[in-house]
């Protein structure tokens, strides 16, 4: 899985993911990462990872961030060029998370094999700052 921490950029696929941010200026790939995820029952690990690394993108877009740290810094720098995310995202963001969450993701699955506390809680956290939109 190549994780060090439960948070939404907490491993290498989100870690990618939001590399190449650094030369967009849109959300477009922030709701393709989503869709691809929202309503998928059995998600793979990385479509997971990015889902979960989107939707903390959505959440840095409405100002309420719940990772702040040197693994958000190219998320800082594409939300001042792309503006708000609108309300469809956020709702978007709100069930690419449960899908990249879900019992039948793929990332849930590892987790629950390693330290799934931290993972649920981080979760959490982004879920209810998404829905306090």
């Amino acid at each position: 899985m190549g994780a060090w921490s439960g948070e939404p950029f907490g491993n290498d696929a989100a870690a990618d993911w939001a590399s190449e941010l650094d030369s967009l200026t849109d959300w477009g790939a922030v709701r393709a990462a989503l869709t691809a995820a929202a309503g998928v029952p059995d998600l793979d690990a990385d479509a997971a990872s990015c889902a979960i690394a989107a939707a903390e993108t959505v959440a840095h877009g409405i100002g309420k961030p719940t990772q702040n740290d040197a693994y958000t810094d190219s998320v800082h720098s594409f939300v001042e060029r792309a503006g708000r995310p609108d309300d469809m995202l956020v709702a978007l963001a709100i069930s690419g998370l449960a899908a990249a969450t879900s019992a039948g993701s793929e990332l849930t699955e590892l987790w629950e094999e390693d330290d799934p506390e931290e993972w649920r809680t981080a979760n959490e956290a982004l879920r209810d700052a998404l829905e306090r939109a």
